[in-house]
C-alpha cells in the first residue's frame, strides 16, 4: 500500500486539475477567464505571523498542500519546487511558494519552520485551525482525508496538486513537476 500511495496522490491531483480545468468560467468577449479555483484564506506562517491571500498578491506565486509527517511526496514535491525556483534565476526572485498544512494538530508555526528550513527560502509554511485550513482547502478544491494507521497514529491523504496562482490570486495552471526543473521553470515563467 505505501508504494501505490504515491500513485494514488499523484492519481487524485491529476483528477483535481481536472475538475479545475472544469470549472473556468468561459470569458465573455475580450476579457481573460477567471477560475474559481483559491480564494481568500486566514493562516498562520512559520514564523508566528497572520496572513491571507492578500499578502501574495501582487505576483505570481505556487500553492501546494501537505504536511510534515508525510514519507515521500511532499518532500519530493517541496524539492522539485526549490529546484524549479532556483532554474527561474533572478526572474524567480520574488516568486513564492505556499505549503499549506493540511496537518494543524501536528504542523504548528514552529514545526513549519524546522522542517521548511531544509528547503528553498522562498517557500513559506501555512497553518491553522482545524477550521482555518479546511476553509484554504476548500477555497482551492483540494482533497484531504485523516487516515488512522497503527496505534493513535495517522497519515493524511492530500491533493498533490502545485497550483499556480496569477497576482491577483487567480488560478492559472498546474505546475508540471514531471518535467526536468529548467523545462517546468520557463513554462512557470511565462505565468510571471
Amino acid at each position: 500500500m505505501r508504494r501505490a500511495l504515491p500513485l494514488i496522490l499523484f492519481a487524485l491531483g491529476l483528477v483535481a486539475l481536472g475538475v479545475a480545468a472544469t470549472v473556468l468560467l468561459v470569458p465573455k468577449a475580450g476579457q481573460v477567464a477567471t477560475s474559481s479555483v483559491g480564494g481568500p484564506f486566514t493562516l498562520t506562517d512559520q514564523d508566528g505571523r497572520r496572513v491571507t491571500e492578500r499578502d501574495f498578491a501582487g505576483a505570481t506565486h505556487l500553492v501546494f498542500f501537505g504536511f510534515t509527517h508525510c514519507p515521500d511526496v511532499c518532500p519530493t514535491t517541496l524539492q522539485q519546487i526549490g529546484d524549479v525556483l532556483q532554474a527561474l534565476g533572478p526572474k524567480g526572485k520574488d516568486t513564492k511558494a505556499l505549503f499549506i498544512a493540511v496537518d494543524p494538530e501536528r504542523d504548528t508555526p514552529e514545526a513549519l519552520k524546522t522542517y521548511l528550513a531544509s528547503f528553498d527560502p522562498r517557500i513559506v509554511g501555512l497553518t491553522g485551525s482545524p477550521e482555518e485550513v479546511a476553509a484554504a482547502v476548500k477555497a482551492y478544491r483540494a482533497y484531504v482525508r485523516k487516515v488512522p494507521t497503527k496505534g493513535d497514529d495517522y497519515t493524511m491523504e492530500h491533493t498533490a496538486l502545485v497550483y499556480i496562482m496569477d497576482g491577483r490570486n487567480r488560478f492559472v495552471n498546474a505546475l508540471n513537476l514531471m518535467k526536468p526543473a529548467d523545462q517546468a521553470a520557463a513554462e512557470l515563467a511565462k505565468a510571471l
